[in-house]
Parts: structure tokens; sequence; C-alpha cells
């Protein structure tokens, strides 16, 4: 049986996350309330973001960046797009 969530990016109940994405709290918080959709789409532009944007993940800037760029995705706000990218 899969484990179901109110998505907050989707507003609705989707399949939920096997895991903990991330260790402590916020990864309590995003297993919660975070569809396995949506975490997935999050990976995907998170890549997106760190090749177009050349991000150093070594760089706590860079890396905090990621960090308000996920909230924003996962929360349906205005997030930044790769620059350049063209969606299919």
């Amino acid at each position: 049986m899969t484990r179901t969530v109110h998505c907050r990016k989707y507003n609705k109940e989707m399949e939920g996350l096997a895991v903990p994405p991330l260790p402590g709290a916020k990864g309590t918080e995003l297993f919660n309330n975070v569809s396995k959709q949506a975490w997935q789409e999050w990976l995907q532009h998170q890549t997106m973001l760190i090749n177009e944007k050349q991000l150093n993940l070594m760089d706590l800037t860079a890396r905090a960046y990621l960090t308000e760029q996920m909230e924003k995705f996962l929360s349906g706000a205005d997030y930044d797009q790769a620059d350049g990218y063209v969606p299919k």
C-alpha cells in the first residue's frame, strides 16, 4: 500500500515519498507535506539550475540559494528558471 500526503505544491492528496529526502526536521517536514511527483520534479529542476548557473555545491551561498529555490518551487511561489531553458 502506498503512503499518501496532502502535497503542498499541488494542493491535493498524492503518493508520498518512501523515506525523508533530507535529514532532520526539514526532511521530516518534506516527507509529510510533499508528494513523490513534486520531489522528483524539484530534483530535475535543481539539476538544471546547478548546470545552467554553474553552481558550486561546496559554496554555502549556492547551497542557500538552492534551498530558497526549493522552498519556492514546492510552495507554488515564483522560482528561478534556468537561463536559456525553453520547455518542450
